[in-house]
């Protein structure tokens, strides 16, 4: 059901007087035992309730149904009403990519070749697919083996395909103590108990994982170790190279999420000139790579006010995958390279897990279809997605130099390579009224921390997606959500 329909009716309920101003709603997974819908549906209708402004979350308590009616008299009020700034969606592009993406086709649309095309797809895809994913995926110090690359509809199917191969229902998944949305939800569908791993500056701190194993055994652990999301922290080489000696004593397979990672500099060279160490190889890379963000702290911790310069002119270590070849399942998709609407996921399969991973693509139908991998052949072929990738990492840098300008004065998280940034938001606001009311007096949607949250602990942050509005507009929303939280609260 589109979460958007069941969103209205609250809607409905709210204006008829049936939800009053103050009345709690229900749990999110009672919610949707009682409209017979999927908990991520849920929590998709909640989201949308609360950038229309209606609702409002209080963290221990619940959501509420808002007291407080709109404020279009108000000079936070500008432009609110007339076309809704979403900076929770992230889905960057830039100009002249479609015409780019079309060209390519061209040839695929032939009657006799799009025969083929329509055809359905393994989940290996195709041995010409195996290989241009392979070139895609290369790193400078890593190149996957053709052989050992699986294909997903897109990146979203290939986390949900990793899970269920890996983790059983009831079994643990370590995850950053601030995660992937979309892991939280799948890991509520498959039953799956999430256990937040403490960070610092670079990541995921090599010890907690392991005290966390030792604890209770995990099943796997989920990472997003270049431009993690929404924190854009990029962890050293050596901080990989100590995780990769953990995954390997404890025998646990890690989850690398780099759909963010083509933004990320690269060292000179072409990608995959030097290959890491082989599938079943231990050492890794004999260099553990330059080191980006190596302040301590967590994501809790103070830092200097003003948005965080970062260090995107350092080179990106290879990935974790090229520490600990055997021990861990890369994904990416072209969903952020190129476009949403047409894309394809992959991962990278270790033996060990290779079987099961292709297993659970299959049974859960997200194997990619054929029209798709052909296409992504023939982007990544003729240079479509590197094009397209050189002119998103200009775009990104131009739309963080407005953070830089209009964010200033706050403290703000982000790496000048990412398409996002997480703002610890000034007191007395917290996330979920910052939100609210964000939605409600500007028409502006922004993520709150709960929504990336695992634990206990919950920061007052929310993160900003930097991608999907044009460059004026996402400047005036800036500007606007810097005054709201200049004022003294909701």
């Amino acid at each position: 059901m589109d979460y958007r329909r069941v969103a209205d009716e609250v809607a409905g309920e709210i204006e008829s007087g049936a939800l009053r101003p103050g009345d709690r709603l229900p749990t999110q997974r009672a919610f949707a035992r009682r409209r017979r819908i999927a908990v991520s549906t849920a929590i998709r209708v909640y989201g949308e309730l609360g950038r229309r402004g209606l609702v409002v979350g209080e963290v221990g308590r619940g959501t509420f149904v808002r007291a407080a009616p709109p404020h279009p008299g108000s000079v936070l009020a500008e432009d609110s009403g007339r076309t809704p700034v979403n900076l929770e969606l992230n889905y960057p592009a830039v100009e002249g990519q479609s015409e780019l993406m079309a060209r390519s086709l061209g040839g695929l649309l032939r009657p006799d070749v799009l025969t083929g095309a329509t055809r359905p797809a393994a989940a290996d895809g195709t041995a010409q697919a195996r290989e241009a994913a392979a070139g895609l995926l290369a790193r400078p110090g890593w190149r996957p083996h053709p052989d050992r690359v699986l294909f997903a509809g897109n990146g979203r199917q290939a986390i949900a395909a990793a899970l269920s191969a890996l983790v059983r229902p009831g079994a643990r998944l370590g995850v950053e103590e601030l995660t992937y949305p979309l892991v939280k939800a799948v890991a509520e569908q498959l039953g799956i108990a999430l256990v937040p791993l403490a960070m610092d500056a670079q990541g995921v701190l090599p010890q907690a994982l392991a005290a966390a194993h030792r604890r209770t055994p995990l099943s796997a652990v989920y990472l997003q170790p270049t431009l993690h999301n929404p924190l854009t922290l990029t962890m050293g080489g050596e901080r990989r190279a100590q995780l990769a000696d953990v995954l390997r004593e404890l025998g646990l397979p890690a989850i690398e999420d780099t759909t963010w990672a083509f933004l990320a500099p690269a060292p000179d060279g072409p990608r995959g000139a030097a290959p890491g160490a082989s599938e079943g190889g231990d050492p890794g890379p004999a260099a553990p790579g330059a080191s980006r963000g190596d302040a301590p702290g967590s994501p809790s911790d103070s830092a200097p006010r003003g948005a965080t310069p970062g260090t995107s002119t350092d080179p990106t270590p290879p990935p974790l995958a090229a520490y600990a070849p055997a021990h861990t399942i890369l994904i990416d998709s072209l969903s952020k390279r190129l476009a949403p609407g047409l894309t394809t996921g992959f991962l990278v399969a270790p033996q060990p897990h290779a079987d099961a991973l292709a297993r659970a693509l299959r049974s859960g139908a997200w194997t990619a279809g054929r029209f798709n991998l052909e296409a992504a052949v023939r982007w990544a072929g003729d240079g479509t997605v590197e094009a397209v990738g050189a002119a998103k990492r200009a775009d990104a840098a131009t739309r963080h130099a407005l953070v830089r300008a209009h964010l200033g004065g706050f403290r703000v998280r982000s790496d000048p390579a990412a398409y996002y940034c997480w703002w610890e938001l000034p007191a007395p606001w917290r996330a979920e009224t910052f939100a609210a009311a964000a939605a409600e007096r500007l028409g502006v949607a922004v993520t709150p921390g709960t929504a990336f949250a695992v634990g206990g602990r919950v920061p007052d942050a929310v993160r900003i997606g930097l991608a999907t509005p044009p460059v004026p507009v996402l400047a005036g929303a800036l500007r606007r959500l810097a005054a709201l939280a200049a004022t003294a609260g909701p």
